[in-house]
This record gives structure tokens, C-alpha cells and sequence, in this order.
């Protein structure tokens, strides 16, 4: 008789989710450090996760999915029958923080499209924090970005510059320049943003 263990080791290695893993990171030129900071998951821990000695929890999964931009279903599905269309209610996004583990945290996002499989592009809804201007953390990523402010007012820094908006107002921008989000005053503010590699 097989050990639990061995059972689930099994089942899940037949997906090779650790290969898929390598695949994605090795296709967006990304180092294990690099791939650390965008997650909040640890080189070692990501190292283990490709080299198929640990499965990763579906959280984790996810988290790294949305650094990738495809669905959790990419790593659990047959080449073949991948879907071009893919729905998200609204009751089935996952609120995350910009980043785990910090007080002040700029902004809340939910992915938009995490169930696509091989994005051509990523969409967030975010919600905007108050958060000091020597606070608001400055952040790169390889394309461009738009973003559509929703409701309320926020502040967006780009290099040593920056644009004040309102709702309704959006913003087209090179997103390898250093980057932070703002909100102003106490009302609430949410907005889309669009990325693309």
C-alpha cells in the first residue's frame, strides 16, 4: 500500500509544475533573486518549488502566477486545451497587499485576469492607501503601464515627476522608470491598471 505522501507526490508530479515554473521564469529573464522580490517568497524556497523537491500551496501558486501573468490554470491544464476567453467574478479575486509583510502599505491590488492563461498583458483593480510622500515605495518593471483612476485623487511619481489625478483621468507611461502610487486626502480611491511586457 502507498504512503499518503507518495500518492499526492504522484498526482501532482505529473503536471511538472516545478519545469512549468523554470519555463516561465527562464522566459521572462527573471533570477531567482529578482523573481524573490516581486513574490515575497524566499530564492530558496523558489529554487525547491522548481526542482520539483516541494509543491507549492495554491496561494503560493497564484503569487507566483500573477508575477508571470497567466492563470492557475497553466500549470494544471493540457497544452491543447487551453481557453482564449476567461472569466473573474468579482467574488472569486484574491486581495493582496503590494507588498507582504510591510506596515504602510501603498496599495491593495486584485489580479483581473489571473484565470488567462499566457497573458498578452496584466490588469489589476487597485486600491489606493494614504500614505506619506517619503513613504510611498518606488518600483520598476520591464514595459508599459496605463492607468484609469476609478474614483478619488491620487499622486503618481514617475522619475522625479509628478501628475495629480482625478477620477476618470488616466495615464500612459514607460514602466522601467522608478514608480509610486499615492493617494491624496482621505476618500477612497481605486483605479485599473494595465500592464504589458
Amino acid at each position: 500500500m502507498r504512503e499518503p505522501n507518495e500518492t499526492i507526490s504522484q498526482g501532482l508530479g505529473r503536471y511538472l509544475i516545478g519545469e512549468k515554473l523554470r519555463t516561465l521564469r527562464q522566459r521572462k529573464g527573471m533570477g531567482l533573486v529578482e523573481l524573490s522580490k516581486h513574490t515575497g517568497l524566499s530564492a530558496a524556497l523558489l529554487s525547491k518549488l522548481e526542482r520539483g523537491k516541494l509543491f507549492p500551496t495554491l496561494p503560493t501558486l497564484l503569487r507566483i502566477a500573477m508575477v508571470y501573468g497567466v492563470g492557475l490554470d497553466f500549470f494544471f491544464t493540457d497544452e491543447r486545451k487551453r481557453r482564449v476567453v476567461s472569466v473573474v467574478k468579482k467574488q472569486e479575486r484574491v486581495r493582496f497587499p503590494e507588498k507582504p509583510g510591510v506596515q504602510e502599505v501603498p496599495y491593495f491590488f486584485e489580479c483581473l485576469d489571473y484565470r488567462a492563461t499566457e497573458r498578452k498583458l496584466s490588469a489589476y483593480v487597485a486600491e489606493f492607501q494614504e500614505v506619506a510622500a517619503e513613504k510611498a515605495r518606488s518600483h520598476q518593471h520591464a514595459g508599459v503601464e496605463i492607468l484609469y483612476v476609478m474614483k478619488g485623487s491620487l499622486t503618481l511619481k514617475i522619475g522625479s515627476e509628478e501628475f495629480e489625478l482625478e477620477a476618470e483621468d488616466a495615464i500612459y507611461f514607460d514602466s522601467a522608470v522608478q514608480h509610486s502610487y499615492r493617494r491624496r486626502g482621505s476618500k477612497p480611491c481605486t483605479g485599473i491598471i494595465v500592464t504589458v511586457p
